[in-house]
């Protein structure tokens, strides 16, 4: 998987860049065909914002989160990210399972 981080009004450190890298490993266990991850991170007076687009095969996948701490900001992100991951990969798989069932019961009838 191909990551680029970048930052708006904010210097992407290395244990950033290292946190970041970690949680988006956590994705890749659940579906392993993602190939890009840009992530962005801004500052905002007290809010801290942390947004990222992947680029999975079949789909773009967007999402944002927002707090006061980076790093917490940082794991909503991936909460959100892991969730849709999962829908996406459920939708394929039951798609594909749905029309073998259909097509079973309708011969059988």
């Amino acid at each position: 998987m191909q990551i680029s981080v970048s930052g708006q009004h904010l210097e992407i450190t290395t244990s950033l860049r290292d946190y970041i890298t970690g949680k988006l490993e956590r994705l890749e266990r659940h579906f392993d065909k993602v190939t890009k991850a840009h992530v962005i991170l801004s500052v905002e007076k007290l809010r801290q914002k942390a947004e990222a687009t992947l680029h999975i095969r079949g789909a773009d996948i967007f999402a944002e989160a927002e707090n006061e701490n980076m790093y917490a900001a940082i794991d909503a992100l991936m909460d959100k990210l892991d969730r849709q991951v999962k829908k996406h990969k459920e939708k394929r798989s039951n798609h594909h399972r749905g029309n073998s069932l259909a097509m079973k019961a309708t011969i059988e009838e």
